[in-house]
């Protein structure tokens, strides 16, 4: 282990349905508790308790939140570590970073959930060993975590980029299931809007189905634009449809290429099954990306 991994540092992942908070070193969790998340004064609370318990044991140098959004992580800004706008119930303006930072002095780092997972897999998962590598879960929402020399991507807040729009396939005039933006990335691939593309759930349509057509042509168009914005070495897949449907994955390379139409000397038909690929940590890379955005305050 490097000096930064072998020192025990706390993480605490706030779900939209459950929370775990535990203590770690390197990828080892020494101790993780579940609790549900209800609202922000008892949620918090909760956790605040369980991180005081462990403080005199452990001794954790950091903490690491990786939280469900948005979230401000401006710091400049007073509502730095503060929930955004959320349909979360009650947890809009919770302030989610002051509530769990009482002994961690200035060693304290909040990010979204999927970056904190995105730096989990750059540390001991799929983009080990890459500076600069993108993760993107496809599940109930699209979420993507930035990774650029090693540090997390954020500005006024964390990236958005699964609501960015997409060029769509010719003869597709499905109008996206995305409450804000229609047929943004999200509203074409995630669950929803799948399910709402053709009348029933993503797990039920088999693997030729011609929806998959139109999902990998979407994505793919995204993951064109990443490469040609951010030269990333590599793209993770992760979530329940990113990975829960194996011949997506072929299919996505596959037309990637095809719209990168040899521009890209690192992403053509040789190398792209090493740029594009799925996540290997599964449910374990939420709580371990707590863990990696606790490092990134370490001295």
């Amino acid at each position: 282990m490097t000096e930064a991994q072998d020192r025990i540092v706390a993480g605490v992942e706030l779900g939209g349905t459950k929370s775990i908070v535990l203590i770690g070193r390197g990828r080892d969790i020494l101790v993780s508790e579940r609790l549900p998340t209800t609202t922000p004064a008892v949620t918090l609370a909760a956790l605040r308790q369980r991180l005081a318990e462990w403080h005199e044991q452990y001794k954790p140098e950091a903490l690491g939140i990786g939280s469900f959004g948005p979230i401000a992580l401006d710091k400049t800004d007073a509502d730095y570590g503060h929930m955004l706008a959320t349909p979360k119930p009650g947890w809009a303006g919770a302030d989610v970073a002051g509530a769990l930072s009482e002994g961690f002095g200035e060693r304290v780092a909040i990010h979204t959930d999927v970056t904190g997972a995105a730096l989990a897999e750059g540390q001991w998962g799929a983009a080990r060993g890459l500076a600069d590598h993108v993760y993107v879960t496809v599940g109930t929402g699209v979420g993507m975590g930035i990774i650029v020399n090693g540090q997390p991507v954020s500005g006024r807040m964390h990236p958005e980029a699964g609501h960015v729009r997409v060029r769509r396939m010719a003869g597709d005039d499905f109008a996206g299931a995305c409450p804000f933006h229609g047929d943004c990335l999200e509203g074409l691939v995630a669950g929803p809007g799948i399910a709402a593309r053709v009348g029933r759930p993503a797990q039920e349509l088999a693997s030729d189905d011609p929806a998959w057509t139109f999902v990998a042509d979407a994505l793919a168009e995204s993951f064109a634009g990443l490469f040609l914005t951010l030269a990333c070495g590599r793209i993770v897949i992760g979530g329940g449809v990113g990975v829960g449907q194996p011949q997506l994955l072929d299919m996505v390379r596959a037309a990637t290429v095809e719209k990168l139409s040899g521009y890209l000397p690192f992403v053509n038909a040789a190398e792209v099954a090493n740029r594009i690929v799925h996540a290997q940590l599964g449910d374990q890379a939420g709580p371990l990306g707590t863990l990696a955005l606790a490092r990134t305050v370490l001295d």
